[in-house]
């Protein structure tokens, strides 16, 4: 008796400390290639390692949000930034291209699915909208305003867009070829980082560019309205595996001070600290929340 009792008393001595750090681990967060992406994700990591016992690691630069939604499907990935059409259009239709709310909320029915069991949180506050793009002098030119505008001259066209955009059937360029009635007379797929130098140095004419981009502005281009509604929304919001969560609540905790806290100026001011003044992103997260108060 003596000695079972000594050896469980050996078993309770590491068990405690174990259940202790039960909400240990490292979780992994995967970012694509546009910077906002990265920032946002070093915010997520500095605020879970502050409010929780998580180590967190982050893979950058995931070519398009589909790979990167295909890697939490696959466990590689733990957590992202999403964008809700970008997201829900990857798979299947949207069902109310013109409503923000209800596409934010099929976003959360669709990925809460046995298919990919993920948590769609509330978005963050603003969206990252695609936009035509063109130089002031083309605008000028041809006086373009809005997208139908190139209709009849798109053929003399070179345009440059996201590669996946070009691939994806339901807001990508064979749609928008069946809304607009119209194609551009060449168009070069590039990253979408590119798209900006590209145009401003007259490489390409016309351009598919992210909304929130501070190039539009720094290179004075004219972004052409969506005349036709074309573009679903695409509201940015943090998407997480429910069995992290499940194992790691805090995780939820953590971000929430995030949700609903940006709009698209102060997004595109983050970003024009990284792609124009050259920052780090790691250093330009941290200011940010030390700014606002959440981090220590």
């Amino acid at each position: 008796m003596k000695k079972f009792g000594i050896f469980s008393a050996l078993v309770m001595f590491l068990v405690v400390p174990l259940a202790a750090c039960s909400g240990s681990g490292t979780i992994t967060i995967g970012a694509q290639t546009y910077t906002e992406t990265k920032i946002l994700a070093h915010m997520y990591k500095d605020l879970i390692e502050q409010e929780t016992d998580l180590s967190v690691e982050i893979t950058p630069d995931m070519a398009t949000s589909p790979i990167v939604l295909e890697g939490m499907q696959g466990g590689d990935i733990d957590m992202s930034t999403q964008f809700t059409g970008t997201a829900i259009s990857s798979f299947t239709d949207i069902e109310n291209p013109e409503d923000s709310d209800a596409t934010l909320q099929q976003a959360k029915d669709f990925f809460s699915g046995e298919d990919f069991n993920f948590t769609f949180f509330d978005g963050l506050g603003y969206a990252n909208t695609y936009a035509f793009t063109v130089r002031e002098d083309i605008a000028d030119e041809y006086d373009l305003e809005q997208v139908s505008d190139l209709e009849g001259i798109a053929g003399e066209f070179s345009a440059g867009f996201d590669t996946a955009w070009l691939e994806r059937e339901n807001d990508g360029y064979p749609a928008f070829i069946d809304t607009y009635n119209f194609e551009f007379g060449n168009t070069n797929p590039m990253e979408i980082g590119l798209v900006y130098d590209a145009v401003n140095n007259g490489e390409v004419d016309v351009v598919l560019a992210y909304s929130t981009d501070p190039r539009i502005v720094a290179y004075d281009l004219k972004i052409l309205e969506d005349d036709e509604s074309f573009f679903p929304p695409y509201d940015a919001a943090p998407v997480v595996r429910n069995d992290v969560l499940d194992e790691h609540p805090g995780i939820a905790d953590a971000i929430e001070p995030l949700i609903g806290s940006f709009d698209e100026e102060t997004i595109g001011d983050l970003n024009g600290r990284v792609d124009l003044d050259g920052e780090e992103i790691e250093d330009v997260a941290q200011d940010y929340l030390e700014e606002q108060g959440l981090l220590e």
